[in-house]
């Protein structure tokens, strides 16, 4: 299989067939990662398309820094495109009320026990605000502060988000057990 290095430099020599196969390497993982974010398949296919535009002009600036570092870098630009999606939509608000029914003082259950594609799932039926600080903070590693500066919110707001969106796929996540030991 091509390297990352080897696929940079076909594109940067010219070779146009280059770009299908940085394409045809990364759509699903940017597919994957776009609906961690957008859990509605249309919408996710619209960002992921105006990623690939933006990674296909600007691939000649990309600093290659070794093995993988296209690839994590092809998965910020989604994330990015995702959250501005989300923000020129408006589906998310912030609120500061916890509801009762995500404070669970149990536990927390072993997210290796749920399948990969049901887990991916659960996070998609998160409300959008808990599901894009849950993915900044979990996937792409952001801190609240980060997080609170990308989102124009709080520091406090990006944390209050965070602690509700595990409540919640805590809560999923232990139905989803329940129900498969019946």
């Amino acid at each position: 299989m091509e390297t990352e290095q080897q696929l940079l430099n076909a594109i940067r020599n010219g070779d146009r067939s280059a770009l299908r196969r940085l394409y045809d390497r990364y759509s699903e993982y940017a597919m994957a990662v776009g609906l961690r974010y957008i859990p509605d398949h249309e919408e996710v296919c619209d960002v992921i398309q105006d990623s690939f535009v933006k990674i296909l002009t600007s691939i000649h600036r990309f600093d290659y820094r070794g093995e993988g570092s296209l690839k994590s870098w092809v998965s910020r630009i989604v994330a990015n495109k995702a959250v501005d999606y989300l923000r020129i939509h408006q589906r998310f608000s912030y609120v500061n009320a916890i509801p009762n029914d995500l404070v669970d003082d149990e536990e927390e259950p072993g997210l290796e026990e749920i399948p990969p594609d049901i887990l991916t799932a659960m996070i998609g039926r998160l409300p959008d605000n808990y599901r894009l600080v849950l993915n900044l903070f979990v996937f792409e590693q952001c801190s609240h502060k980060e997080i609170a500066q990308q989102l124009s919110i709080k520091e406090s707001t990006s944390a209050s988000l965070f602690f509700r969106a595990k409540q919640m796929l805590s809560k999923m996540v232990k139905e989803y057990v329940k129900q498969q030991e019946i």
